[in-house]
């Protein structure tokens, strides 16, 4: 029977990319001029570790990463800005969670919508993805565009396609 795999990953090559090209405007932009703005990604723990010394640049910097991560393909919706905290003196430290794989909320959110289409289909959750099993590709396809057309709240990809 044919089936599919819904999940949701990030590519660490583009977004590491992304946030390169996001140090280098740093470096050149004038209102950066003498800042001590620092980002890390962290690609162990999946996250983003911003420093710097005011809201305003934390941001802008945050803006800069989300247009290069939209130059780069990527959807900007995987990160989880959380609040800022204060790190030593007036720096402003914030740190930026990366978020990978399908949780069990979204999952249950995902496959009741594709039961209320009433789309012939069966849909199952597999640790961090969901599998969508069907007896025509047809429906398997009316199911992936259905998907595009809804917000989940994370990126989703669509792959192992089998017939």
């Amino acid at each position: 029977m044919p089936n599919f795999d819904i999940v949701s990953k990030i590519d660490i090559q583009k977004l590491d990319n992304a946030i390169n090209t996001v140090r280098k405007e740093i470096l050149n932009r004038y209102d950066f001029n003498n800042s001590k703005s620092t980002i890390d990604l962290d690609k162990k723990e999946m996250s983003l570790h911003i420093v710097t010394e005011q809201d305003m640049r934390l941001k802008t910097i945050e803006d800069i990463i989300i247009s290069r991560m939209m130059k780069q393909g990527l959807d900007a919706s995987c990160l989880d800005f959380g609040k800022e905290l204060y790190a030593s003196g007036n720096m402003v430290k914030k740190d930026i969670k990366i978020k990978t794989g399908i949780d069990k909320e979204t999952a249950k959110k995902i496959v009741k919508i594709i039961k209320d289409t009433g789309i012939k289909v069966q849909a199952s959750i597999n640790d961090d993805q969901v599998r969508v099993t069907g007896k025509k590709i047809d429906d398997l396809q009316n199911v992936i565009s259905l998907l595009k057309t809804k917000d989940i709240g994370i990126p989703l990809q669509y792959e192992n396609f089998r017939s």
